[in-house]
């Protein structure tokens, strides 16, 4: 049968069914888009003009002021879209920052995470929609996939608002003056539909790489981190005991990273605190010494009230209206701790000057190789005063982002709680999730987050899903869920546990996990059942059990051969091309080391 199911912006989108209902292709024209209603909300419709120039299904943007007098837009609405999508079609969108994303249905959005942006970093947003970020993916319930997103992030914050009947494709313009016949580039905007979510994702990762080319690093990092284990109170003997450790026991963990605790006060880097004795450059030699990688904790765009560099120089740091620096709790979350922080302004010179010889020093001085960057959203926080009043909060972000990698030289740079597509092209690597913590519903949490973002592994950066910890009283099969989702995200893996008090069977279970593939699983669907890792060698098929309940699950084999059980070894039986795990316990794994051609796509 066909349906034709009205879309945003008036875009026909076609849903070509089989009599099973099983395929479905989608047409999706950049003429349907093109004769969508746009508006520059606050200036007068003969005051402005907007580009929108198609080339395939890329369109280029660009505002123009045709008036003789300056015009401060805000915000322009690129599309406004009417559409007729049933409330039951899929959802997800990502965050302005990393740690917010939405999923659920339009009808019933959903926040994934546990910090949204709204709420926990209150950016403003329209009280009567939906807003994500970035980009938005819709699964209408008769099959098949629309995807729209944002190819680029140089200047401009870019949202999709969903409403019941209508979508707005937004950017944020924060007000930027704008002379008579003056113009603004505006970021690419991107659109795709078929009926594979994985292809259409990784077509979109091709088109952020045009704009924002990956920074190389050859292979996922491997490593350990103090924070899951000591917190900010970490000491140096903590450090040794575990180094040490590594060195006898796990030396595939190349980087050994001090997490928050080392220093003397948010915001001053290169004093330690009390914790060290001033000896973290001692102990980051004798981890060179032993042949590892010193790496460390770093927030580089925030700064508490009592920091040397706050006191010394309040310049560097974003403004108020009155032209004081700006308290964060004043605008957004004001901090973990030792808060409220205040936020240096990228785009001051002083500002750029200090983060680039702070970062050369640790590199060329202290030797570390590995720079945790945390706290990276602040560095483009929303409604403060910028030194360079023509530039955007991504451009303060991006400017002091550019100064870091200048100073830290060939060291990888990891962002965390970082604004997610203004760090395209300036990190190494991504966390992809929250905070890990030692519990079920955590460890449940985390995957969902990180699933959502296996196409970005490999493409846009490395993605970090958060240490492996397997310490702790939880029930075996949950440390198997957990281990089993650290290997199909595929990216960074770094322990988070006291290595010398870890059993026997768990740290069986960490080498299992070393080296990572730096292949992320292509999952069946967004409910992230089943996943494949396509390796040169081998196929391997991750099967979870999210629920409360025991449950039977089958993989079916297109090439055939042997399958082994990853963790065990075991060879497992195959009966008519296929797999079956019987009874598989609630909240639990299992991983198949299949023939190579299992992946899925045959």
């Amino acid at each position: 049968m066909t349906r034709l199911t009205t879309l945003s912006l008036a875009v026909c989108v076609f849903l070509v069914c089989s009599a099973a209902g099983a395929e479905a292709g989608f047409g999706v024209t950049a003429e349907a888009f093109s004769s969508a209603a746009w508006e520059v909300p606050g200036v007068d419709a003969a005051q402005i003009a907007l580009s929108r120039e198609w080339q395939g299904n890329a369109c280029t943007l660009r505002l123009k002021n045709v008036s003789n007098a300056p015009v401060s837009p805000r915000e322009a609405v690129l599309f406004r879209l009417p559409h007729a999508l049933p409330p039951e079609t899929g959802l997800y969108g990502e965050g302005f920052s990393m740690l917010s994303q939405t999923g659920g249905t339009l009808g019933k959005p959903e926040n994934i995470g546990g910090y949204t942006d709204r709420d926990h970093y209150r950016i403003p947003q329209a009280a009567d929609a939906t807003t994500v970020y970035n980009l938005l993916l819709l699964s209408p319930p008769e099959g098949g996939h629309l995807l729209m997103g944002f190819t680029s992030c140089r200047r401009f914050a870019g949202c999709f608002r969903l409403r019941p009947d209508s979508l707005e494709v937004v950017l944020d313009l924060e007000g930027l003056p704008l002379a008579p016949g003056a113009a603004l580039d505006l970021e690419g905007f991107w659109f795709a539909a078929g009926p594979d979510r994985e292809a259409l994702l990784a077509a979109f990762a091709e088109k952020l790489s045009e704009s924002h080319p990956r920074l190389p690093f050859p292979a996922p990092p491997t490593g350990w981190c103090s924070w899951y284990c000591f917190g900010p109170g970490v000491t140096s003997r903590q450090v040794m005991r575990n180094l040490e450790f590594i060195k006898t026991e796990l030396p595939q963990l190349r980087y050994v990273q001090i997490d928050d605790g080392y220093q003397a006060a948010m915001g001053d880097w290169l004093e330690t605190g009390k914790a060290f004795k001033g000896g973290i450059k001692d102990l980051l030699a004798e981890i060179r010494k032993a042949g590892f990688e010193p790496a460390i904790w770093v927030a580089p765009f925030i700064a508490e009230e009592n920091s040397r560099v706050f006191r010394e120089h309040p310049e560097w740091f974003m403004k108020d209206e009155t032209g004081q620096p700006l308290r964060s709790d004043k605008v957004t979350f004001g901090g973990w701790r030792n808060g409220p922080w205040y936020a240096l302004d990228g785009t001051h010179p002083g500002a750029r000057e200090h983060l680039e010889s702070v970062f050369r020093i640790l590199r060329e001085e202290w030797g570390c190789t590995y720079f945790k960057l945390d706290a990276n959203f602040w560095g483009a926080m929303h409604g403060g005063k910028l030194h360079d009043p023509a530039a955007t909060r991504v451009e303060a972000y991006r400017r002091g982002m550019e100064a870091v990698l200048r100073g830290a030289g060939d060291a990888f740079i990891l962002g965390c709680n970082h604004p997610l597509w203004p760090s395209l092209g300036v990190v190494h690597g991504a966390r992809s999730s929250g905070d890990i913590t030692r519990s079920w519903d955590v460890y449940r949490g985390i995957a969902r987050e990180n699933f959502h973002r296996n196409w970005q592994n490999g493409r846009l950066w490395w993605n970090d899903p958060d240490c492996v910890l397997l310490s702790g009283k939880l029930p075996e099969n949950e440390y198997f869920f957990h281990a089993s989702v650290a290997l199909a995200s595929g990216g960074m893996l770094l322990s988070g546990d006291n290595l010398p008090a870890l059993s026997a069977e768990r740290l069986a279970m960490l080498k299992k996990l070393l080296p990572p593939s730096g292949v992320a699983a292509r999952f069946d669907g967004s409910a992230f059942d089943t996943g494949r890792i396509a390796l040169p060698d081998k196929t391997l098929v991750c099967v979870f059990n999210w629920s409360d309940e025991a449950k039977t699950a089958q993989v079916t084999l297109e090439a055939p051969g042997p399958v082994t059980d990853f963790w065990t070894g075991k060879e497992v039986e195959v009966k008519d091309a296929a797999v079956t795990l019987p009874d598989m316990p609630p909240h639990s794994a299992r991983v198949l080391v299949c023939p190579p051609g299992n992946d899925g796509r045959n």
